[in-house]
């Protein structure tokens, strides 16, 4: 378990080496190269379907590549967790380097409605992974496309600057207003009255909970997205 042993806080550079693999990624890689005769499984989500299609037949040719692919995927991943580590703090910019990313979801569309696309986040080790856009929790409304990661990435990029209570609105990346107030709903007014034509179907941010009489202020403007740290209760 390399990746969860470097996670610990403390842990020393030999407890990190030791819990390098060396004979489970070789034998997954032997196995995926032998796909044909083969079937490698390394996500336990793959165990199911699996018996299901070998109780019923088998597992064809296609979807034993598949399973291939999935199993080299998943030992690069480990691969490039381990070259990261051994090469934190060395200043030193490699001539080949590789970036491991994992799927958070599908996205509805990417930048034009008829291109398919999905959101990913890089795997870093030794960082905390569990703010920012990447790691928001979605409460409600229909799938986001990438448009909509670009705008409220944008918006909470700028709102997290601020040490004050601060809204803002923006539009295709662009800031309709922006204001500071202890009163989060007065902020949200004063954000709003910057371009309150242009806000229309934009993104609002608030780096402060959500209250309701903020929340009935903003419902009077249709919105793409609203974000926040959190929401009150009622």
């Amino acid at each position: 378990p390399f990746v969860q042993t470097v996670a610990k806080e403390g842990v020393t550079f030999d407890e990190a080496i030791e819990n390098i693999d060396i004979g489970g990624p070789s034998m997954i890689r032997a196995s995926a190269k032998n796909f044909p005769s083969v079937i490698v499984l390394v996500d336990p989500a793959d165990y199911q379907p699996v018996l299901e299609k070998l109780r019923a037949g088998g597992v064809k040719l296609a979807e034993r590549k598949r399973l291939a692919q999935k199993a080299f995927q998943h030992v690069a991943v480990y691969d490039t967790a381990i070259s990261q580590y051994l090469r934190q703090d060395t200043g030193v910019f490699p001539d080949e380097m590789t970036i491991a990313l994992k799927k958070r979801y599908g996205l509805r569309y990417g930048e034009n409605p008829h291109q398919p696309a999905a959101f990913y986040a890089e795997q870093v080790i030794g960082v905390k992974q569990e703010t920012g856009i990447t790691w928001a929790k979605q409460l409600w409304g229909k799938e986001l496309s990438f448009n909509n990661i670009l705008d409220v990435d944008a918006a909470w990029g700028v709102v997290t600057d601020f040490a004050a209570p601060t809204v803002d609105v923006i539009k295709h990346t662009n800031p309709c207003g922006l204001a500071s107030h202890n009163d989060m709903a007065e902020a949200y007014r004063r954000a709003l009255s910057g371009d309150s034509v242009a806000a229309f179907g934009g993104i609002v941010a608030c780096n402060r909970p959500i209250d309701l009489a903020t929340a009935e202020e903003i419902r009077k403007t249709f919105y793409e997205i609203v974000i926040a740290p959190e929401y009150e209760a009622n």
